[in-house]
C-alpha cells in the first residue's frame, strides 16, 4: 500500500505507475481517457460510473479495466483505492469524492494527472492556460491559430475538444498546448506551472457544484498559481486583476493586461479602431505594435464588444510565447467563429433569427442580449443555482417578448413577473422535449416584427431537456428553417466542449 506521500510523489510518466490501484471516477470523454492512460501505464484500475454505453465498456474490457456500475460506494470501499481521479462532473461533496477525502486519498483530476505525465514524449510541451465564465471556447481556438501561425506545433485541449491526457501522449508530441480549464478542472489541479495563464472574466456560475460564489472564484484563481512568463487579466474585470495580484508565480512571471480602451505600458488594447500590443515589446513605453483593426474583425464576425475582447486576450497569449505580429493577422484573416456563438440562422421579413445556444449562463447571456436593441428572447434550462433577476432587470428595455424553456423555469416565470409584468411571455411546459424548440420558434415569429431578433440565449445549461448545448442549438435552427420552409445547412458540430 503507498502512503498518500509516495503518490503525491509520482511526478513524471517514467516514475512508478505499475500496480497503483486508482478509482476512475466517470466515464465519459474524460474517464475512459485517464483510464486508457494509466492502464498503459500498468496500473490497477477500478472505472465507477453511473452509466455507460456498450461501445465504451468493451473498449475498457479490451485494455485490462473492471467497470462497476452498481453500489458504487460500496466497490470503491472494497477496492481500497491509493488514488483517485475524478471526472470534472465529480463535485467535492459527490459521496465518492467524499470518501475518499475522508481517508486522506489523494483526489486528482485529469489535468493534474496530465501536467505530471506531460514528460511522455520528449520536452514537455509548454502549457497556455486559460478560464474564465465565459469566451474560452473562442479564445482558446483563436490562440491556438495564432500560435500554429507562428510555426509552432500546437493543439487546443482541455475542456474542449481533446483530453489533456490524449494531448500529452501524441506521437509526435506538441511544442505548445493551448488548455481551456473549467471551474471544475481547476479545482482538482494543483502542481500546474503554466508558461502564462488567463483568466477572461469571472461571474458567478456553477454555485450548485462548488457550493458558493467564493468557492467558485477561488478555483478560477488557480490558473494563475506558479505561472512562468505571464499572467493575462481582464481590465474591465477587478475580479481578475485582484487573482493575479494575490496568485503566487514564478518570479519575473509579468502582469499583462487586455481591455477595449486604450492601453498603458504592459497591456493589449485598443486605439481608434486598432488593436494594438504595448506589452511584448521593448519600447513599450513609447511604443505599439498594431496587431488587426476593428473592421477587419467585424469582416469575420468577431466584431462584437466580447469577441473583440477575446481577440485581444487571445492576442496576448499567443504574443507571451513570441508569436510575431504576422502570425497573429495571418490567423484572425483565416478564423472562422464556431456554430452556437451569436450564429445568425436566418432572417426574413427584417426579423433575424440567432442561435447563441453556447450562452450557458447569465454572464454569456448578457454579452449576447447587449448586441441587439430589440430582442425576442428564448432563455431557460439548468440555472445551476445562479441568480437570474440582475440579468432579467438589465435587459427589459431592449426585450419585446420572452420564451421561457427548461426545467427551471419557476425561477425565470417570477423574475419577470417581478422586474417585466407586461412583457408578452410564453412558458413551453411541454414534457415532450421534441417539441420544445418548435413551440418556442412558432410564438416567437408570431410576435416577432421587423427590425426584431430572435434570439436564442438561454443563460443555463441543456441537459435538462437538450443532449448538450449544440443539440439545443441545432433544435433551434431546424425549427425556424421548418418553420420558414428554409433546408437546413449540414454543417453542425459533432463533439462540442462541455458546459463546465
Amino acid at each position: 500500500m503507498r502512503s498518500a506521500k509516495e503518490v503525491t510523489d509520482l511526478r513524471s510518466w517514467h516514475a512508478d505507475w505499475s500496480g497503483l490501484r486508482v478509482a476512475v471516477l466517470g466515464l465519459g470523454v474524460t474517464g475512459f481517457s485517464v483510464a486508457d492512460t494509466l492502464a498503459e501505464l500498468g496500473g490497477e484500475l477500478l472505472v465507477l460510473a453511473d452509466r455507460a454505453d456498450d461501445e465504451t465498456a468493451d473498449l475498457l474490457e479490451v485494455i485490462g479495466v473492471r467497470l462497476v456500475l452498481d453500489e458504487l460506494e460500496a466497490e470503491l470501499a472494497a477496492f481500497g483505492p491509493e488514488l483517485v481521479i475524478a471526472s470534472p462532473g465529480f463535485a467535492p461533496s459527490h459521496p465518492l469524492v467524499a470518501w475518499a477525502a475522508s481517508r486522506g486519498v489523494p483526489v486528482w483530476g485529469d489535468v493534474e494527472l496530465a501536467w505530471r505525465l506531460r514528460d511522455k514524449v520528449g520536452s514537455p510541451a509548454e502549457w497556455l492556460a486559460v478560464t474564465g465564465t465565459n469566451g474560452k471556447t473562442t479564445t482558446v481556438t483563436l490562440a491556438a491559430s495564432m500560435v500554429a501561425a507562428g510555426g509552432k506545433r500546437v493543439i487546443a485541449c482541455g475542456n474542449v475538444g481533446v483530453p489533456v491526457l490524449d494531448a500529452i501522449r501524441d506521437p509526435l508530441g506538441f511544442d505548445v498546448l493551448v488548455v481551456e480549464l473549467s471551474s471544475f478542472q481547476l479545482h482538482y489541479l494543483d502542481s500546474m506551472s503554466a508558461w502564462s495563464a488567463t483568466c477572461l472574466n469571472v461571474a458567478d456560475d456553477h454555485i450548485d457544484w462548488h457550493g458558493s460564489a467564493a468557492a467558485y472564484r477561488a478555483a478560477k484563481a488557480k490558473v494563475y498559481r506558479n505561472a512562468k512568463v505571464a499572467c493575462i487579466y481582464n481590465l474591465e474585470d477587478e475580479a481578475t486583476r485582484e487573482m493575479v495580484e494575490e496568485a503566487d508565480v514564478v518570479e519575473g512571471c509579468r502582469a499583462i493586461g487586455f481591455g477595449r480602451g486604450t492601453p498603458g505600458p504592459s497591456d493589449v488594447g485598443l486605439v481608434d479602431g486598432i488593436l494594438v500590443d504595448r506589452a511584448f515589446l521593448d519600447d513599450r513605453q513609447r511604443a505599439a505594435i498594431e496587431l488587426a483593426t476593428v473592421d477587419e474583425l467585424v469582416g469575420i464576425g468577431l466584431g462584437s464588444p466580447h469577441m473583440i475582447a477575446n481577440v485581444l486576450a487571445a492576442a496576448a497569449i499567443a504574443r507571451s510565447f513570441g508569436i510575431e505580429p504576422a502570425g497573429i493577422r495571418s490567423a484572425l484573416r483565416a478564423f472562422r467563429i464556431g456554430h452556437h456563438r451569436t450564429e445568425t440562422v436566418a432572417e426574413r421579413d427584417g426579423v433575424r433569427w440567432v442561435d447563441d445556444s453556447k450562452a450557458t449562463n447569465p454572464h454569456a447571456a448578457q454579452a449576447s442580449l447587449s448586441s441587439f436593441d430589440s430582442v425576442i428572447w428564448v432563455v431557460g434550462g439548468l440555472l445551476k443555482g445562479v441568480d437570474v433577476n440582475g440579468l432579467v432587470a438589465a435587459n427589459v428595455s431592449r426585450l419585446r417578448g420572452v420564451v421561457i424553456i427548461g426545467l427551471d423555469r419557476q425561477l425565470l416565470v417570477e423574475a419577470f413577473g417581478r422586474h417585466a409584468p407586461e412583457l408578452p411571455l410564453f412558458e413551453v411546459s411541454t414534457a415532450d422535449t421534441k417539441e420544445v424548440m418548435p413551440m418556442a420558434v412558432r410564438w416567437s415569429a408570431g410576435v416577432a416584427r421587423s427590425g426584431d431578433t430572435v434570439l436564442l440565449a438561454p443563460a443555463a445549461a441543456s441537459m435538462d431537456q437538450f443532449a448538450d448545448y449544440a443539440d439545443r442549438g441545432n433544435r433551434f435552427a431546424t425549427a425556424v428553417y421548418e418553420m420558414l420552409g428554409e433546408s437546413a445547412d449540414d454543417d453542425k458540430p459533432s463533439a462540442p466542449e462541455s458546459e463546465h
